[in-house]
């Protein structure tokens, strides 16, 4: 008789979400310049982290306020 594996809901953080974009030769040289400059090896963490700081500053830019941009400069 066979074993039946339990399945268990992921873990909180644990990455299951696959992204794949594609590049020019001129996108992947300059980002492979970045990385070697600044010694960058984990490169999924560092698309995550470029991806995700773009877009939590595009979502506090576009958060709504009480009064628009040029009432509150007054």
């Amino acid at each position: 008789m066979k074993k039946q594996q339990k399945s268990t809901p992921a873990a909180k953080g644990t990455r299951v979400h696959r992204a794949v974009f594609l590049m020019n030769d001129e996108e992947r040289q300059a980002i492979e310049r970045h990385w070697s400059r600044y010694g960058i090896t984990n490169r999924s963490n560092w698309y995550r982290s470029i991806i995700l700081s773009h877009v939590l500053k595009v979502m506090e830019d576009d958060y709504p306020t009480l009064f628009s941009e040029n009432e509150m400069r007054r």
